[in-house]
């Protein structure tokens, strides 16, 4: 893989110049927006100042977001590597970038989004990026019309939750029709999870296999309303991200949960560490989903040696037990 290559540079130089305090009330005014209940054919971002701030106050967490899944999922598909990338709601295209940071070499990337100043910095950004130099950048209403030419992998990260259920359906059967492998990410909520839980039935319906962060294909065995899957990526924060979010802490976490699947065989984690483990004298605690296809927490001891290591080392989101 290579090492991770991050817009937040080429987001800082495009930005220069952009006042926080405009800056910090266009993204109040769009998180209102995406939050309410605008129809996802009226673009939201309408301008360049517009689609300048929200980069600044989401593409960072975003392609964290997506890299820690696309990096789960290259570790159940070892001999894969894309030859094409559709990102679908793409943006300003952290997807794109989080693919490039995950596997090595130049492969054909198109990006569709509705909102044509979201591409145009999009593809700003993207010269910074030999990889994705040659990147197409197309205007195309995300939902029940849309259609997807084949390509090894389709992206989809915070897109569902801007679709009415018949268009989140139609969006994931496309996006299997078209691909050998997909991803989608969502924000780390209840209501994030379960987007992702219809979308995972619809993959596994389709004959796709899921390769994380399930360590199986059958049902997920948390009963519904009483918790939720979902994971943590570390998101280093620029200073004008600080100053937009009104933070002062160099970092933020951002949740998601994701699934990723693919049409051939993969080899899902043995099992997943679903919380932060808990680190007492002598001991670790990790709560886990297992192929079992069950939930269940087990403790590591000093008595097991260098397991007992690995648990200390181990991550939310990691696989378990590590491969040797």
């Amino acid at each position: 893989m290579n090492d991770p290559v991050s817009p937040a540079e080429a987001l800082r130089k495009l930005l220069d110049g952009l006042p926080p305090r405009q800056a910090a009330q266009a993204v109040d005014r769009l998180i209102a927006n995406y939050r309410g209940a605008t129809p996802t054919d009226a673009p939201i971002l309408r301008d360049r100042a517009d689609v300048a701030a929200y980069a600044a106050y989401r593409m960072p967490a975003t392609f964290e977001a997506v890299r820690s899944a696309l990096e789960a999922f290259a570790d159940a598909v070892p001999e894969w590597t894309p030859g094409s990338h559709t990102d679908v709601g793409g943006g300003t295209g952290a997807a794109t970038w989080a693919v490039a940071a995950t596997w090595d070499g130049e492969r054909p990337v198109t990006v569709l989004d509705w909102a044509e100043p979201a591409l145009a910095l999009g593809q700003e950004i993207a010269a910074a990026n030999p990889a994705l130099k040659e990147a197409r950048w197309q205007r195309a209403r995300i939902g029940a019309s849309l259609t997807l030419d084949d390509t090894d992998l389709v992206t989809v990260s915070y897109v569902l939750n801007e679709l009415p259920a018949p268009d989140r359906a139609a969006l994931v059967d496309a996006a299997a029709s078209a691909a050998q492998a997909v991803v989608i990410v969502e924000p780390g909520t209840p209501d994030g999870y379960a987007r992702i839980i219809e979308a995972r039935d619809r993959l596994i319906a389709a004959g796709f296999h899921i390769a994380a962060p399930c360590p199986h294909s059958a049902a997920c065995p948390i009963v519904p309303g009483t918790d939720w899957c979902h994971f943590s990526a570390r998101v280093s924060r620029s200073s004008l991200h600080r100053q937009v979010k009104g933070g002062s802490l160099p970092y933020e976490d951002e949740k998601f949960s994701y699934v990723a699947a693919a049409r051939f065989p993969v080899t899902p984690a043995p099992s997943r560490v679903v919380r932060r483990p808990q680190i007492r004298k002598g001991q670790v605690l990790l709560d886990l989903c297992e192929a079992e296809e069950r939930l269940d927490r087990t403790t590591v001891t000093k008595r097991h040696g260098d397991l007992y290591k690995a648990a200390r080392d181990a991550d939310w989101g990691d696989a378990w037990p590590p491969a040797t």
